[in-house]
């Protein structure tokens, strides 16, 4: 092989070897950008995920929401502002009986199945008519939201008449429904619509069952939950009287039998 051959064979090589330098070069360059670019992506990712997570822990529940909400719908039959005075009874009765109570109260529970049917046939004949304020503390010393989301229920029932009002309030306490209040079954949309079907007028009833699932009176119940709130009324059940409050005979308790209701009654009826 003459010289010459051998130095144009070498400079072949060199050429060769700095053109496949090149293209590593090139793919080195190419890989390092796309791991630098994914791990951009993923920092951003990561970045977005906790702002999006910070975000939703930062975001109002549902009740929070309806708490806040400046448009309140409120049910048929109610009166004053955003619609939480409900009074129920004729017209022309001249006395009132407000009564303040909590779905998930066990001893609400107590007074509605002990007294409650009195009550209700009182206010039928014009004895007195009822004045009905709920509250929603137990969801807060107990957690939960059935206290909330019966109170909605409730306003659902009213928009239908007072009468399915009255009579799903009594369901709603009754042995056969009214859980322990540590139990919040009334969260559940499904047991309140269950708790429904004993009434007539509710049972079926598809505006109702709207209402209850679409949380129509939602931010009403919490209005009427601020309402109570403000009263100065610190337990339930509490009943008034012309500003008077009912207790059993010699007991600062609320009266939990017809005898001690009947007569706590005849006191304040009288003026």
């Amino acid at each position: 092989m003459s010289k010459r051959n051998s130095q144009a064979n070498k400079a072949a090589a060199r050429d060769r070897l700095r053109i496949e330098r090149e293209k590593q070069a090139k793919k080195d360059k190419v890989r390092r950008q796309v791991i630098v670019g994914a791990s951009v992506v993923g920092i951003l990712a990561v970045a977005g995920g906790i702002s999006f997570a910070v975000v939703q822990a930062n975001k109002p529940s549902a009740w929070e929401a309806a708490a806040d909400a400046k448009t309140v719908t409120a049910p048929k039959n109610t009166e004053g502002t955003d619609g939480t005075t409900v009074v129920v009874g004729k017209p022309e009765a001249k006395k009132t009986l407000e009564i303040y109570e909590d779905s998930r109260c066990p001893v609400c529970a107590t007074f509605e199945q002990g007294v409650g049917a009195t009550v209700d046939k009182d206010v039928t004949d014009g004895k007195y008519k009822l004045k009905y304020i709920g509250a929603t503390f137990i969801d807060n010393s107990d957690q939960g939201e059935g206290s909330k989301n019966a109170l909605s229920a409730l306003g659902a029932a009213l928009d239908v008449s007072p009468e399915a009002f009255l009579k799903y309030k009594s369901a709603l306490y009754s042995t056969t429904f009214h859980p322990d209040e540590r139990d919040d079954k009334f969260a559940k949309d499904s047991f309140l619509l269950e708790v429904a079907d004993s009434v007539p007028a509710l049972k079926g009833n598809a505006q109702f069952k709207k209402n209850v699932e679409d949380g129509t009176f939602d931010a009403w119940a919490m209005k009427m939950s601020k309402t109570f709130d403000e009263s100065g009324v610190r337990g339930t059940p509490t009943l008034k009287m012309d500003g008077k409050t009912l207790t059993a005979e010699g007991s600062e308790n609320p009266p939990l039998t017809v005898d001690q209701f009947n007569a706590a009654l005849a006191k304040v009826m009288k003026g």
